[in-house]
């Protein structure tokens, strides 16, 4: 009886059946299967078909085709084998160049000499900068003395940070808006104009008020406590031209406010005609509020602008410029420290990288060599093996003739088939002496840990070298030289 699904069992069969003569593998050299090239091959059908005919010859020496193409098939797939072997061997031979030990052992000891030169180069470039700022913290710092001295002063000078003085420049801003806004409420009341007329014209007079008072005490003011008889008596009429203007400015603003509720034209004429005849005379109560009010953002103004630097005319300029150069001195010689911590931090760590890298080429040295030894015997058992196979096809074809035959089989049938060898060449110019390769490699880590260790002195040495530019151009101290 059939099997059932005869069909579908020969499809799952050559489904399975693999489509190659080799046996599944990892090996890259994978085994001829004996039993499925028979079968390729029909040597048993040919076997017999052959000793039917009695072929070959009783007294034949030679191979006949069949047999020939046997030896011709393995003989193909050796030097198949040896192909792969040899890409192989290329792709170790080209590994174990790239390696490059001689070059890195070679760049190792340039790269020591190198270093160091690179190291000392950044250090004399950051000194050379360093030895300019210095000397021109010098020439504040000397400025600074003649300054103090010639002017008989000893006290510190009063100077505000960037944020106060931006803070103080902010109040002068407020004072002026303040104003405004006060002037216009207070003048909008007397004005047919309304709220918008009066807030343009508190915007002229607080512009006067406070601009003025910033003009004077910028400027003016300050030259009272002056050392030279002529700077103060400038600064005395700058503080005379402040009350001038303070007073003289609040008072119009005021007989304006009164003035323009008595009448709607010439309105500035008989503001000046009440200025002339009794400035002091003010009939409204707001009217005072206005003028004192005034009179306070101004003195507010003028106090404000005269704390935002030292009092003493020309001080806080001088102390400014010191201080900056000092700053800017100090701030650059922590910058280069920084940057030569961190050359020498880069440098230390390619130096672990390089020392592990070289750990690393030393194990790959050796597992080249080793796989290289191991692809070399599976390429001699490669041959043994096809040697085994073909002599299990010649066997298959010749027992398969025998029975087939009347007469006596050549005598050759009963020699076993011998693979002629391929022997590989290795290149072994560029391999190392695991021994040899470690005495060299602890070498190079010598010699990069002694750069290191320089390269760390050389740091030291550039950060003394730099404090040693506070000893060549020493500062002064309250006009004297530090000692």
């Amino acid at each position: 009886m059939a099997k059932p699904f005869e069909a579908l069992n020969r499809l799952i069969d050559s489904v399975r059946e693999s489509n190659h003569d080799f046996r599944i593998t990892t090996d890259p050299f994978p085994p001829l299967d004996a039993e499925k090239l028979a079968k390729t091959m029909e040597l048993v059908k040919k076997g017999a078909e052959n000793g039917a005919e009695e072929k070959p010859a009783s007294s034949a020496q030679a191979l006949d085709e069949v047999e020939k193409a046997v030896a011709s098939r393995v003989e193909t797939e050796r030097d198949d084998s040896y192909q792969v072997l040899e890409d192989q061997l290329h792709t170790y031979a080209t590994r174990m160049q790239n390696l490059d030990f001689n070059g890195h052992f070679g760049r190792i000891r340039q790269a020591n000499i190198s270093s160091l030169t690179d190291f000392r180069a950044e250090v004399a470039g950051g000194r050379d900068e360093l030895f300019g700022l210095r000397r021109s913290l010098r020439e504040a710092d000397d400025e600074l003395a003649e300054f103090r001295k010639g002017n008989r002063l000893k006290r510190v000078a009063q100077t505000k940070s960037e944020m106060a003085t931006i803070i103080k420049w902010i109040v002068v801003l407020a004072l002026l808006v303040g104003e405004t806004v006060v002037n216009g409420i207070y003048l909008a009341q007397g004005s047919d104009q309304g709220l918008v007329g009066g807030v343009g014209l508190a915007f002229g007079f607080a512009v006067a008020n406070v601009c003025g008072t910033v003009l004077l005490a910028w400027l003016f003011v300050p030259n009272i406590v002056h050392r030279s008889l002529f700077r103060k008596l400038v600064g005395l009429m700058g503080i005379t031209a402040w009350l001038c203007l303070a007073l003289g400015v609040n008072l119009a603003m005021a007989h304006y406010r009164e003035a323009s509720s008595d009448t709607a034209s010439q309105i500035g004429a008989a503001v000046m005609t009440r200025l002339k005849t009794d400035p002091l005379f003010l009939k409204d109560i707001d009217s005072w509020i206005l003028f004192a009010t005034g009179f306070m953002f101004s003195a507010i103004a003028l106090f404000d602008v005269l704390s935002i630097r030292d009092i003493y005319p020309g001080y806080g300029g001088v102390h400014t410029r010191y201080v900056k150069a000092r700053q800017n001195y100090v701030d650059h010689k922590m910058e280069l420290i920084e940057e030569l911590k961190e050359i020498r931090d880069d440098h230390n760590t390619k130096v672990e990288t390089i020392i592990r890298d070289l750990t690393i080429r030393r194990r790959e040295c050796a597992s080249i060599i080793e796989n290289r030894a191991r692809i070399v015997r599976l390429f001699s058992e490669q041959q043994d093996r096809l040697e085994t196979c073909a002599r299990k096809l010649l066997t298959i074809y010749r027992d398969a003739n025998r029975q087939a035959r009347t007469k006596a089989a050549p005598k050759y049938f009963a020699q076993q088939f011998v693979l002629e060898r391929r022997k590989p060449v290795i290149d072994t110019g560029d391999d190392w002496n695991d021994k040899e390769l470690a005495a060299q490699i602890k070498a190079a880590e010598s010699e990069l840990a002694g750069q290191m260790q320089q390269i760390g002195q050389e740091f030291e040495s550039a950060v003394i070298a730099y404090h040693q530019l506070d000893d060549l151009f020493s500062e002064n101290t309250n006009g004297q030289k530090a000692a």
